[in-house]
Order: C-alpha cells, then sequence, then structure tokens
C-alpha cells in the first residue's frame, strides 16, 4: 500500500498475464456477454477478427489488477478509466497491463495514471487513462 505522500510522477507498476480459453469462458459466464466474438469460433471466423478474440474488458481488469495490488496498492479507489482498445487481444496472448503515474492531485488524494496493455510483441492493444484515490496512511 503505497500513500500519495510516498508517490511520485513516473512511478510505474506493471502485471502480465497470458489469456487462456478459460479465462474467456469465465469472464462471459461472469459478466453474461456471450458475444459470438469471444465464445464461438465458426462464428467469430467470419468476422474481421478471424477467430474468436478476448473481451475488451479483461485486458481493462489486468489494469485493474496493477492499481489495486501494486500500484498505489490495495486500499486504491478506482474513480474512473478512460479506455482505447486498438487491437484484438487473442487466446493464447500474453498481456502486459502497466500503469504510470502522470498527474498528482495531492490536495485532493488523486491521481491519474496512464494505462497501456501490450501484447507479447509490443503492439498496444488497449491504452487509457485512469483516475484513482491512494489509501489513506492510517491514523495514529
Amino acid at each position: 500500500m503505497r500513500t500519495i505522500d510516498t508517490l511520485n510522477l513516473g512511478d510505474s507498476a506493471s502485471v502480465s498475464k497470458t489469456v487462456t480459453e478459460t479465462d474467456v469462458y469465465l469472464f462471459a459466464g461472469i459478466t453474461g456477454d456471450l458475444n459470438p466474438a469471444h465464445v464461438n469460433e465458426v462464428a467469430s471466423s467470419k468476422t474481421m477478427f478471424k477467430g474468436r478474440i478476448a473481451h475488451g474488458m479483461l485486458s481493462a481488469g489486468f489494469i485493474s489488477a496493477v492499481l489495486g495490488m501494486y500500484l498505489p496498492g490495495p486500499g486504491t479507489i478506482y474513480l474512473g478509466q478512460e479506455l482505447k482498445f486498438t487491437k484484438p487481444v487473442r487466446i493464447g496472448d500474453t498481456i502486459t497491463a502497466t500503469a504510470t503515474i502522470t498527474e498528482m492531485i495531492v490536495e485532493k488524494n488523486i491521481i491519474k495514471l496512464e494505462t497501456v496493455c501490450t501484447n507479447q510483441d509490443g503492439e498496444v492493444v488497449t491504452k487509457g487513462v485512469a483516475t484513482v484515490m491512494p489509501p489513506k496512511a492510517p491514523k495514529a
């Protein structure tokens, strides 16, 4: 857990995860998003992607893992997220989500972070800006 007084502009953290078929099906079941683009190989093979792709919000979930576990870490409150999905994520891709502090509003205990997800080839698949409240120091 990092409070705002221990954070600096440019601080960064990342997590990586290889997307599995199980991840896609669990995400579909949890959210109810059973779009054939994600769960039907025959139907999705006829799309511009030529096969199944992972839900865009699955990669956004990896950003949430960075913020909630590493930067700032446990106790962080997610206030907002702007996202742009720039390339499809396929089953078997290894996605690295990185968050980097770009703005600090100390008097409001708010930070903004550039958020980027890349695949194993270094291609950006998701990008955006997160706004969060770091945890506050425990009162003595």
